[in-house]
């Protein structure tokens, strides 16, 4: 499947330049960002998140996790969870399912950014499938997604540490 067309025809009347590259089959950020020799910083995923008032696109680095009590008050809503599979079909039926685009707003969802992803110049995203990815200058997708950008993810490295045991 090529680039969603939808996609490409909001890209294109919001006047935002893009790049296109191949990649072979993948699923996870972490493999398309090797496969692309992109830092980890510089990919953005996209992890569709379901609220009281509705759904979320949250847009993060491949090498960051949701935290979920951090998104949840920078959302201001008292429930939130990943959105279910036949969520993400229902809203991006021209993507597959875990390579929807950074911008929400083409599919009426709102979106929020982890403001790390604000250092990198250009970001690299899915396409609208597993095998494509777009990059895009950060600032252009800030000015057509019109994301809220704020801190919800934690890096993957810190994630992982073990908790600190308090002595007693």
């Amino acid at each position: 499947m090529p680039i969603a067309p939808a996609l490409k025809t909001f890209l294109r009347t919001s006047k935002v330049k893009y790049a296109t590259q191949k990649h072979k089959t993948a699923y996870t950020a972490q493999e398309i960002a090797a496969s692309q020799h992109v830092p980890g910083r510089q990919l953005a995923k996209c992890v569709l998140v379901n609220t009281e008032k509705g759904l979320v696109l949250a847009v993060l680095p491949a090498i960051y996790l949701v935290d979920f009590a951090k998104l949840k008050r920078l959302l201001k809503v008292k429930k939130l969870g990943l959105a279910s599979e036949a969520d993400i079909k229902r809203t991006f039926p021209d993507s597959d399912v875990g390579a929807m685009s950074v911008f929400g707003n083409l599919y009426n969802v709102p979106t929020v950014a982890e403001k790390t992803l604000a250092a990198s110049d250009k970001i690299v995203c899915n396409a609208g499938n597993h095998t494509e990815t777009l990059t895009v200058r950060f600032r252009d997708f800030e000015r057509v997604a019109k994301p809220k950008v704020g801190a919800f993810g934690i890096h993957i490295a810190e994630a992982r540490k073990p908790k600190k045991k308090i002595k007693r």
